[in-house]
């Protein structure tokens, strides 16, 4: 092993990695607080649509610009790139913004922190790596706290609509996309030697074809109705903010920001993202019954346990074995 990988963080990428990763988190923070606010105008599958139509293009441009048109070509990877992207991409964006239109965004963003737990049991049920017994206890404590907030500690009140204080079914459809990104994220290792920002790109492509194509199915059904000028129009700064930002900056940002400081740092950080959306929801009027700032309290403080705990497993292993 390389001794330097077993120092501190050299101040430069240090620097660095909290730049982009700020970034990121300044740009996905208020994701779910402006979708909320969006979808009344703007149908979920519309915006899902929309948000990737132009993001992929800008991706495209992107990818060009730093690693050329070759990298452009699927090179015989594209059924697994359509798939993963299309559970991804196309999966995650339909599910979570039909979910978000029956919930609300504190919901969202808790169940949407599940996602890292959520992979070390995907890893432990699909290539038997089972987790350390103290992340084990981790997740349990996370998903309880997520129970909290999101039923309040009253399952069947949590049934009702929205209005009345319900949630339950916006929330079951909001963790489902979780689960397809979780899905995509394991998707690695299909794609070995390409690049995280050429992998986000060629997948992104057939992900963004397969919302537009169930836009176009919804709309033809007479499920969802195909927005006017006027009311694209009223939303056009929403809509900038979902394709400059959440699409292009906050995975630039998260990408870059795990080059810099590993993944671990990177997630550490992204905790922060829960915070600011109660923020944000606090600041707009909403109030919130201690049991859910409880509850919200318990899945951070969790997840940012068992983070620490990795690290000092990662830490103490790297010691423990002789140089190379």
């Amino acid at each position: 092993m390389n001794p330097q990988s077993r120092l501190p963080l050299p101040q430069g990428n240090l620097l660095k990695g909290l730049v982009w990763l700020s970034i990121a988190i300044l740009s996905w923070g208020a994701l779910f607080s402006v979708a909320k606010r969006t979808l009344p105008v703007l149908d979920p599958f519309f915006l899902g649509s929309a948000r990737y139509a132009v993001g992929v293009l800008l991706f495209i441009a992107i990818l060009w610009i730093v690693e050329g048109k070759q990298a452009l070509r699927y090179g015989g990877r594209f059924l697994p790139a359509a798939v993963f992207g299309l559970i991804g991409f196309c999966g995650f964006n339909l599910l979570v913004w039909w979910g978000l239109a029956y919930t609300r965004p504190e919901h969202a963003s808790i169940i949407m922190a599940l996602q890292t737990p959520m992979t070390a049991l995907a890893v432990w049920l699909t290539r038997g790596m089972r987790p350390a017994p103290f992340t084990v206890g981790c997740i349990a404590a996370a998903i309880g706290g997520v129970l909290l907030v999101v039923t309040k500690g009253d399952l069947a009140h949590a049934w009702g609509s929205e209005n009345a204080g319900g949630s339950l079914v916006g929330d079951l459809l909001v963790f489902l996309g979780a689960v397809c990104w979780v899905i995509y994220t394991m998707a690695g290792h299909h794609f070995s030697g390409w690049s995280p920002l050429r992998m986000t790109v060629l997948t992104c492509i057939p992900g963004a074809i397969g919302l537009i194509a169930i836009n176009a199915f919804t709309i033809a059904s007479g499920y969802s109705v195909l927005p006017t000028l006027d009311q694209i129009w009223s939303v056009k700064w929403q809509l900038a903010y979902f394709v400059v930002f959440t699409v292009v900056l906050g995975v630039l940002g998260f990408n870059n920001g795990v080059k810099y400081l590993g993944a671990l740092n990177a997630m550490l950080m992204l905790n922060l993202i829960p915070i600011i959306v109660f923020a944000i929801e606090a600041g707009l009027g909403r109030s919130f019954a201690a049991i859910e700032i409880g509850g919200a309290a318990a899945v951070i403080g969790a997840l940012a346990t068992n983070n620490l705990y990795l690290r000092r497993r990662s830490t103490a292993g790297c010691r423990g074995r002789p140089e190379e």
